[in-house]
């Protein structure tokens, strides 16, 4: 719900200081195919499943039984592995319903950053109004899930915004007598619609709490090159109270409205009725103003990044992570630490599959498995061999034989094949006199006495 204001500020931007590259591959991950998807199914343009079956949500009207709709928006933050609180505060089949889902940080737990749109609707659809806001952060809770992140981020669903913000009001009230650190609130009200094409968008603030500077953080996002967020921006202050954000400016937050152009009169021709559907959205519109949503909550959460691959070489594997701890596991017997293996490079000792255990600045990821076969002893008696020097002039200097045992027959022929000589060498006696022989290219074709073998181009 959203009623014009037509007062207009201009203010200095602040400049965020942000990894700009990993912060734009995570705005990169916003998919217009996923938030499609989900707006299909919040307005029931598509069947989706909910509890193991196949649904349509035909409605998500405020004063009626709007459980189906909750429940699948639960089941889809349950799945990215989030903490669910189903708030009910006023129970019955028609009662309020929030759905909360909570990323901690893992840095400083008790800053938090929520963002929140409602779910109800006015009538059958409400594509606009409000699916596109839930699918924004169905699809920002996908992404930023996949991180650790410094602050804490509260996803939140507010159920009955339509009949008096009842849901938000509810909730912040709840955080007040908490004394829950809410350092600002990022309200979505109706983000797919952009009539006349000229990517123009609101932010609605008062001059309440520091709901100002989380304006310019947002701004500055938006003017980040890096992100190639194609929007222009209309601060509208004194913001607009009728949306959810205002119940966190009653109570002293931080909050501003993120929406769609209402200053200029670009409002959506369904508004408030069934007509809301997703064929009057502006596809590239919704995308970027999604974007948007992803850069700014991703920049105040601050994600830690920890490199989770690995590479493998013949004789071990190595994390690609630097400066972290690690514990490398066994995957094929249920993630089980292997003892003693904590160092960034592991030898496995028998053929399996392998993966490490990455911690970093208080952020645990797990790599993914890497399957490795050990050397057989043949192949780890070639595994090291090199020739020193190679152009030669003179002697030929065979290195990396293991041990004083090892036996290992040379073979040198010429470019057209001939057999120039062979012999037997160990790490005592492995030196090839290459000084009698004319200028050209030759091969040295080293095999253990079972006949694994490895050929060298040798340059005369």
């Amino acid at each position: 719900m959203r009623i014009k204001y037509p007062f207009l500020f201009f203010l200095l931007f602040l400049v965020l200081k942000t990894n700009a590259q990993n912060i734009q591959d995570i705005v990169n991950q916003t998919s217009l195919a996923n938030v499609t998807l989900y707006v299909n199914e919040l307005s029931g343009e598509v069947p989706t499943i909910v509890g193991g079956n196949t649904v349509t949500i035909t409605h998500r009207n405020s004063n009626s039984d709007n459980n189906l709709s909750a429940d699948y928006i639960k089941e889809k933050l349950t799945s990215f592995g989030l903490t669910i609180t189903d708030q009910v505060y006023t129970p019955g089949a028609t009662g309020g319903r929030n759905i909360i889902a909570t990323q901690t940080g893992v840095t400083n737990p008790n800053n938090i950053y929520l963002i929140s749109a409602h779910y109800d609707s006015t009538h059958n659809h409400g594509a606009d109004d409000n699916a596109s806001g839930t699918a924004a952060i169905i699809e920002l809770a996908r992404i930023l899930s996949q991180y650790c992140t410094e602050n804490t981020i509260v996803y939140a669903l507010f159920d009955q915004e339509e009949t008096g913000l009842n849901g938000s009001q509810y909730y912040a009230q709840q955080a007040q007598t908490n004394g829950d650190n809410i350092l600002g609130a990022f309200n979505i009200d109706m983000m797919g619609y952009d009539g006349n094409n000229d990517k123009h968008f609101d932010i609605d603030v008062r001059p309440i709490a520091n709901s100002l500077a989380m304006k310019d953080q947002i701004i500055s996002v938006l003017n980040n090159p890096a992100y190639g967020i194609d929007l222009i921006v209309n601060v509208v202050n004194p913001g607009s109270p009728d949306s959810d954000h205002s119940s966190f400016w009653n109570r002293g937050y931080s909050a501003i409205l993120f929406g769609e152009n209402w200053k200029t009169n670009d409002i959506t021709p369904g508004y408030h009725s069934s007509n809301d559907r997703i064929g009057l959205f502006n596809m590239p519109y919704f995308h970027n103003m999604c974007k948007l949503v992803t850069g700014y909550i991703a920049t105040v959460a601050n994600p830690i990044f920890i490199n989770e691959t690995v590479t493998q070489n013949a004789v071990s594997i190595t994390s690609n992570e630097t400066g972290a701890t690690y514990q490398w596991v066994d995957c094929n017997n249920s993630n089980a630490p292997i003892f003693g293996q904590t160092n960034q490079q592991f030898t496995p000792a028998i053929n399996g599959n392998y993966a490490v255990q990455i911690t970093k600045n208080n952020c645990t990821k797990l790599s993914v498995c890497t399957s490795f076969n050990v050397l057989g002893t043949d192949d780890y008696q070639l595994q090291n061999i090199a020739l020193f020097p190679n152009p030669v002039k003179g002697k030929l200097t065979i290195t990396g034989i293991q041990n004083n045992s090892s036996v290992l027959n040379a073979k040198l022929v010429s470019i057209t094949g001939k057999e120039i000589f062979k012999k037997q060498i160990t790490k005592t006696d492995r030196d090839i006199n290459m000084q009698s022989l004319s200028t050209g290219i030759y091969f040295l074709d080293i095999s253990t006495i079972d006949g694994t073998k490895k050929v060298f181009k040798v340059i005369k």
